[in-house]
């Protein structure tokens, strides 16, 4: 989880890497470190802290004369932070520079063969042993060193890796943690991730398990760790530059909530067609702009304390948008050419297991309900790291879905492994294009929502719904489930939550107003039924990982088998309510916590007119299709828990103790 930036080349490599290392802060960020070598040696400059205390040590790295370094950011596993602990790391005579993004699991059997024959350690670090290791294989062959040190360590690790004696190249090696190669007309890089050199370079390799890389400045070359040369080619990078920077906004966070409705257009575009009649384009589905009629954002006729999205609705009948389809001789379908699975291998499907961590565990909470309910396909959804360990039984016709933005992520890509060992077919719902997760996958659903830097997700969690949405809408339809009229005005849903995401980002105003209410609170629960209870889970997340207030969320009906002893009063309860059917169940929900003392936030459909008895404050989201709601329902969510984070001064895009991609177990 750590960050990770070398180069060599025709440049002062010190003031390059810390450049990069500020892209990748999210990564890591309690201490961080630079190793350059200066023409004589390697020299050394750590710092305990943000990357802004070394950047100030280093003047910018104007101290470090050089052009050839490695630099980290660190996200503590071993060791408290602290000066010793902090990354680069050294042999005795500081000859040897390494840093290492992973866990060596073995260290501790290694360092005690170490100390047998009389090495001294100064940190509590695991990496520290790394250090030693190559010191002692050692013969003047890095790459031959190198090599012997892979073949006995266990765990996972991204190294970038110095020698002295050889001060024209710095390594690269990496089994389970990110990391890439990139490489320009001045000089090559390493780092753990994209945004850390897309701005000297687009070309980048991406380092496969157990391979190591040897960077000069005119060049690199690739080894296996049997030392055999590799052939590798190199990937072009097509994102934006600008698309890893704020952009005027004040953080990360709130800059890709905005870029939610272009990240939702930019998944489902590309695997939506049009069959029969013109082609190539989206015409057609001429009732999908009248969706959105209306849609001017004003909250005409909302109750004084509630938030209105008016307009932006109508399409949730079924067959809704099938008439200019029908005229034009038009249909739309869903195409998702990176399943490589026919019709009828889709109708073969009897089982789905969902395995993910975090904000993309409660993606596929929510693709439980949609799959289920539209596909009538049973689901099972995992978290990560008990699924691997649970000794999970995947019966014929089980087909595995792994979902994780950074497609780094240690856990759901060891429940990937065991379930391709077992046999099964596994789709991946990725982000970042060549990631471990999309490499080892069987079939790969690309999100394309671009980088995102902030650690607490947003328009990725977005992009994973959809993505969910779109795959239960394909299986419902390969089996005979929805009709034409169905499909159509699915699909015309589907298409208007970019715009209605719009309106309701428009209300921010009034959300940190009410945001600014409970800057001081101590417990806020969020409860919601059906798939409102996923979408609880995702907001109650989002407010207790950026503003670290404790936060739970409840299924509404089992609060009262116990929680409800917490509610006091003045406590916030956070009750969502989209699902028709289950609007006066929420609402007596409502009622019991009211009468314990609680305030109570209400975030539910516009023609929901009856909470506002219940409740103290409402938001109300544009109507859609039920199975849809939690696209909807999370943007309020989101917005209010930035607001109390910024409100409390907490730090927006890198909370406390957290890291945007858990390459750890």
């Amino acid at each position: 989880m750590c960050g990770i930036v070398g180069y060599i080349g025709k440049e002062q490599a010190a003031p390059i890497i810390l450049d990069g290392l500020a892209k990748l802060e999210y990564r890591g960020y309690d201490s961080a470190g630079l190793a350059v070598f200066n023409g004589s040696e390697i020299r050394t400059k750590k710092a305990i802290g943000r990357l802004k205390v070394l950047e100030n040590l280093t003047r910018g790295g104007e101290t470090m004369p050089g052009m050839a370094g490695i630099g980290h950011t660190r996200w503590a596993t071993h060791g408290a932070p602290s000066d010793r602990n902090a990354h680069p790391h050294a042999n005795g005579e500081g000859t040897i520079a390494v840093v290492h993004n992973g866990i060596i699991e073995n260290y501790i059997t290694l360092k005690n063969k170490l100390v047998d024959r009389g090495y001294s350690f100064v940190s509590e670090t695991d990496t520290e042993v790394l250090a030693h290791l190559l010191d002692y294989y050692y013969k003047g062959n890095p790459l031959q060193a190198i090599t012997k040190v892979l073949h006995r360590v266990e765990g996972s690790y991204a190294l970038g890796i110095m020698f002295a004696d050889h001060p024209d190249e710095i390594y690269a090696a990496r089994k389970d943690s990110p990391l890439i190669v990139g490489q320009n007309e001045d000089g090559c890089f390493i780092a753990s991730d994209v945004p850390a050199i897309l701005k000297y370079t687009r070309n980048v390799y991406y380092m496969d398990n157990q391979e190591v890389a040897v960077l000069r400045a005119d060049g690199l070359k690739f080894y296996s760790v049997d030392e055999e040369e590799l052939v590798k080619e190199p990937v072009t990078i097509d994102w934006d530059a600008d698309a890893a920077e704020k952009g005027g906004y004040e953080h990360f966070m709130l800059k890709e909530m905005y870029e939610q409705p272009k990240t939702i257009t930019d998944t489902i575009s590309p695997r939506i067609r049009s069959i029969g009649g013109a082609s190539g384009n989206n015409a057609g589905v001429a009732a999908d702009s009248g969706s959105a009629n209306g849609a001017s954002g004003n909250n005409a006729g909302a109750a004084a304390g509630s938030v209105s999205a008016n307009g932006a609705s109508g399409n949730s009948a079924a067959g809704s948008g099938i008439a200019g389809n029908t005229a034009n001789n038009i249909v739309n379908d869903i195409v998702i050419e990176e399943l490589n699975m026919t019709d009828q291998e889709l109708q073969a499907v009897k089982k789905i297991h969902i395995v993910a961590c975090g904000s993309a565990y409660h993606a596929g909470v929510t693709g439980k309900y949609v799959l289920e309910g539209l596909a009538r396909i049973p689901v099972e959804v995992d978290v990560a790291s008990e699924f691997r360990y649970r000794n999970p039984i995947l019966e014929d016709g089980s087909m595995v879905i792994v979902i994780s933005q950074s497609g780094e992520t240690a856990d759901t890509l060891a429940a990937l492994r065991e379930s391709k060992a077992k046999g099964f077919k596994v789709l991946a719902i990725v982000n970042v294009v060549g990631s471990s997760i999309a490499r080892e996958a069987d079939a790969c659903f690309y999100t394309w929502a671009g980088p995102e830097i902030a650690v607490a997700t947003t328009k990725a969690y977005s992009a994973q719904l959809v993505a969910l949405y779109m795959l239960a809408m394909k299986f419902a339809k390969v089996k005979g489930l929805l009709d034409a009229g169905q499909f159509a005005g699915l699909l015309a849903d589907l298409k208007c939550l970019p715009t209605q995401i719009e309106l309701l980002l428009g209300q921010k105003e009034k959300i940190q107003h009410f945001a600014n209410r409970y800057l001081g609170a101590k417990d806020i629960f969020f409860i919601g039924r059906g798939i409102d209870y996923a979408i609880s889970l995702e907001g109650s997340l989002k407010l207790k990982e950026i503003s670290y207030i404790h936060s739970e969320a409840y299924a509404a009906g089992e609060l009262k088998h116990g929680t409800i002893s917490l509610i006091e009063d003045g406590t916030l309860v956070v009750a969502l309510s989209t699902q028709r059917e289950l609007y006066q169940k929420t609402i007596s929900n409502i009622v019991e916590v009211k009468a314990r003392g609680a305030f109570v936030m209400a975030v539910t459909n516009e023609e929901n007119r009856e909470i506002e008895k219940a409740s103290d404050y409402v938001v109300y989201i544009p109507q859609t299709n039920p199975w849809f709601a939690n696209s909807l329902a999370i943007v309020p969510l989101q917005l209010f828990a930035y607001y109390v984070a910024v409100g409390r001064g907490c730090d927006v895009d890198k909370p406390r103790n957290l890291a945007k991609s858990v390459t750890v177990e």
